[in-house]
């Protein structure tokens, strides 16, 4: 046995002699990126169409490659005709291969990035669900997958969308720290097994060893990265005295393992290999596009594989002094990818040059496509106002930055199946919801009454959620006949306010301080009205939750808020009405009265309509399918150009 040692990483050590077999899972292999980059194995890379199942010509034959991807191929090309595609004016956009029988999918082996047909819209919704021409070979770099860890909707993205694109026929692995903290959540991870590969990685002055759990479930390989580092009380960021001090290395951990993953584990008796697509959630994923390119691809390595950053909160960048560069396990001359300067105005003292180090600004400059989770977003973070500093290298990489709304699990979140409601109901019988508005007023202690409008509200108790407008307009809106119920946790300040307006106003006003996933539930299906005043909101959950139980949000016009929500509006489609909710703007405790008070009339006085927009609501097509389709289009975008170099 021999090793291997190249640019900082002490690769897998096995015989230098390999065989073309398949790994056998289980066994410590381990296999650097410096091996691979003298003994790559040739691929097979074909563009390949499949024939019509009616067609007896035979001689086809399919099989897998080595890295995962779908290979179909055929010894002849009888029959194929080339098709015209058009638009609505007759105008010829594109072509594509079909058998004469015209009744066989077309299928594209990724392997040389050739497409049948390429869109050159930048409009990715909308649309039947095309068929998936091309599979890859994603991995997502996440801090958060639910179920095994969540704190907020990173975790539901990078727990569901995997899922759904694993669904579609591509080969997904989930890279994400393996956290215990001697209590009940460690049991989540209990069917995660070892994979017994240790790797050592060169960063923060020394050479740090991590390992791999791993666990196959719903199609997808979730990988888990075990480190002492992870082991501890808390959440994944920090516990009640704040964040974790040592957060920068956690994470700078993560993202080399994350790279070396798909070199070194043998998921199903095959490596994912080198030609992947890395989907790096937030800042904490954020050095994975800047490994990639100063790293590993100077070395011939990755050289095939495209990043895409994926932004779910710009507010946080992974912002350290700049002599923690050293730690980050890069060159130095790639410190400007990361360079970051603060203005003077937010400098600590006058001998305070400023100068730090961002890590979602590297991912930024670095990554082939960037992603936000709304089209609202994608613009909002190109201006001043969103931007928090990294607005104009934002807008210099326009033409490769998109939104796509996430989706939601529409099967844990169903009101004709939700085990935590009193009442199923659905959009052909509403019966139930009434019922569920009856147990949630006598589950909270409120009197039941099902003809007064209830409102909600479920979220962090902080600025960005605009509690302090709750609190400034709540007692005027209290003047009403109506009742309010609060969920969440946050600023001690909010939550103290919670209680003491509860006090105040015992027959319509209840405050739950803390999280509970069932009494979210329940409040989605037993309210009327769900209100968010969001200061700023990437994508937003609770509006999409809120339609499809038929609770009607009233929202700030922001983010993907203002892209889910659309206003109520009574005279259109020839008096049958359009809209799912109601959107305010700008952001004020006038604007948001005004908004609840419409609301509140429609429910009170114009029940038909009401009813019109609740079945909307809960017709909106919600599903990670529907987002999958577009997340495709924008691989096929990022596999275009070249990727990133220096």
């Amino acid at each position: 046995m021999e090793t291997l040692r190249t640019s900082g990483i002490l690769s897998c050590k096995l015989p230098l002699k390999l065989t073309e077999t398949p790994l056998n899972v289980g066994v410590s292999r381990r296999v650097g990126f410096a091996y691979l980059r003298n003994q790559r194995r040739t691929n097979i890379q074909s563009l390949c169409l499949t024939k019509s199942l009616t067609d007896n010509s035979g001689g086809g034959f399919s099989s897998s490659s080595q890295d995962g991807s779908s290979i179909v191929e055929d010894d002849k090309e009888e029959g194929l005709l080339l098709g015209t595609e058009r638009d609505d004016s007759g105008s010829v956009v594109g072509f594509h291969l079909i058998p004469q029988s015209g009744d066989s999918k077309v299928i594209d082996s990724h392997g040389n990035g050739a497409n049948v047909r390429e869109e050159v819209s930048e409009d990715i919704e909308g649309g039947e669900e095309p068929a998936t021409l091309v599979t890859h070979n994603i991995v997502f770099v996440t801090a958060e997958a639910a179920p095994y860890s969540k704190t907020g909707g990173l975790g539901d993205v990078c727990g569901s969308l995997p899922i759904a694109l694993a669904a579609r026929g591509h080969r997904v692995m989930v890279v994400s720290p393996r956290y215990l903290d001697g209590g009940l959540s460690d049991e989540k991870f209990a069917g995660a097994v070892d994979s017994k590969c240790q790797i050592k990685v060169y960063c923060f002055g020394g050479v740090q060893e991590v390992g791999f759990f791993h666990e196959y479930k719903a199609g997808v390989d979730w990988v888990f990265v075990d480190h002492p580092s992870y082991h501890r009380p808390g959440t994944p960021y920090g516990d009640i005295f704040g964040a974790f001090g040592d957060n920068q290395f956690r994470f700078t951990l993560l993202c080399h393992a994350a790279c070396e993953a798909p070199l070194v584990l043998p998921l199903g008796g095959y490596t994912y290999g080198e030609k992947c697509l890395f989907l790096a959630n937030d800042w904490h994923a954020g050095l994975v596009p800047v490994l990639l390119a100063a790293k590993y691809r100077p070395y011939g390595v990755y050289k095939d594989a495209r990043s895409i950053i994926v932004i779910h909160n710009l507010a946080h960048q992974g912002v350290e002094p700049a002599v923690t560069y050293k730690n980050l396990g890069l060159p130095p001359e790639w410190y400007g990818a990361l360079e970051w300067v603060f203005p003077t105005w937010a400098r600590t003292h006058a001998l305070d040059t400023g100068e730090a180090v961002n890590v979602l600004k590297g991912a930024i400059v670095t990554a082939d496509r960037i992603l936000t989770v709304s089209q609202g977003y994608s613009w909002e973070i190109t201006t001043a106002e969103g931007g928090y500093g990294l607005q104009e290298l934002l807008s210099s990489r326009k033409i490769v930055l998109n939104g796509i709304i996430n989706g939601i699990d529409v099967k844990e979140w169903d009101p004709s199946s939700d085990k935590h409601i009193s009442s199923h109901y659905s959009i052909d019988d509403l019966s139930g919801k009434v019922q569920c508005k009856i147990g949630l007023q006598k589950e909270l202690g409120l009197p039941s009454r099902p003809d007064c409008p209830l409102i909600g509200f479920i979220g962090r108790l902080d600025f960005q959620k605009g509690v302090d407008l709750i609190l400034a307009a709540l007692p005027e809106l209290l003047q009403d006949d109506v009742q309010f119920v609060m969920l969440g946790s946050g600023e001690k300040q909010y939550e103290d306010w919670m209680r003491v307006t509860e006090s105040l106003y015992k027959d319509k006003f209840r405050g739950w301080v803390g999280f509970n996933v069932p009494i979210s539930h329940r409040i989605t299906a037993g309210c009327d009205i769900l209100l968010m005043p969001s200061r700023f909101e990437p994508c937003g959950l609770n509006q999409l939750y809120a339609m499809r139980y038929g609770t009607i949000p009233v929202v700030h016009g922001t983010g993907g808020l203002k892209n889910t929500v659309v206003n109520f509006n009574p005279y259109a489609r020839e008096g049958r009405g359009e809209g799912t909710g109601w959107t305010f703007s700008p952001l004020t405790r006038e604007n948001m009265l005004a908004a609840l008070r419409v609301a509140i009339g429609t429910y009170m006085e114009h029940k038909s309509s009401w009813e019109e927009l609740m079945k909307r609501g809960m017709e909106r097509e919600s599903s990670w399918d529907n987002a999958a389709v577009q997340y495709e289009q924008v691989f096929k975008w990022a596999f275009i150009d070249p990727p990133y170099v220096s």
